[in-house]
């Protein structure tokens, strides 16, 4: 076994379940993505190798490419990767808050088992968040719905701040003025770099006269 072989057969083994629901098996991306009218969701797989063992990782999530068409212009990522960000990801484990989980396998007759339990996971609940996320107004739910708090499905927390930003004003929420001053907040007490400050006070008057028309 390796890793890229590991990561082959967890393919091979998923792609059926997932080809019953419109997704795609991109292996350069490691993910299976289903394109949506709002952008696409997908489901990612991260393989590592620990001495004997190996531990599969899963997140998912989704880009909401109105999101990410305003955001990106405001944040420091590098061009080459804009049109793969995703808007909300999360991992199994942080989606159950269970710290540190991971589906572990020594060696291939485990490979059927955790393809059995991650397909369980997605018929259960991951499949249904998915659908709710193809939903702009449900973005914004995400991303601000606990804005004083962390936002567990996203990975960075100042990108959460811009992206919230940007959903609260493209879904006209009527807090948008309120969020932006508590992200504003949050940039400054996690110490972010002056220039990321500058950059999303720059995206609010962007977004204070933005029209979609």
């Amino acid at each position: 076994m390796g890793v890229s072989s590991t990561e082959a057969k967890l393919y091979g083994t998923l792609s059926p379940f997932f080809g019953k629901f419109g997704f795609e098996l991109l292996p350069e991306s490691k993910q299976f993505r289903r394109s949506v009218p709002s952008g696409f969701v997908n489901v990612i797989l991260s393989v590592s190798q620990y001495e004997t063992e190996y531990w599969v990782e899963v997140h998912f999530g989704c880009r909401n490419q109105q999101v990410e068409q305003i955001a990106q212009q405001f944040l420091g990522n590098l061009t080459d990767f804009r049109d793969e960000s995703n808007t909300l990801v999360v991992s199994v484990g942080k989606f159950n808050d269970v710290k540190y989980f991971r589906y572990k396998l020594t060696d291939d007759t485990d490979i059927e088992l955790i393809c059995e339990e991650i397909a369980l996971f997605f018929s259960d609940v991951g499949l249904d968040f998915l659908k709710q996320i193809e939903n702009l107004p449900n973005v914004q739910k995400v991303l601000n719905a606990t804005p004083l708090l962390p936002c567990k499905y996203l990975y960075n927390q100042t990108h959460r701040c811009f992206k919230g930003l940007v959903a609260a004003r493209l879904s006209d929420a009527p807090n948008f003025g309120e969020l932006y001053e508590i992200y504003l907040s949050k940039l400054h007490k996690q110490a972010c770099p002056i220039d990321d400050i500058v950059q999303f006070e720059r995206l609010y008057w962007y977004l204070l006269h933005y029209s979609a028309n």
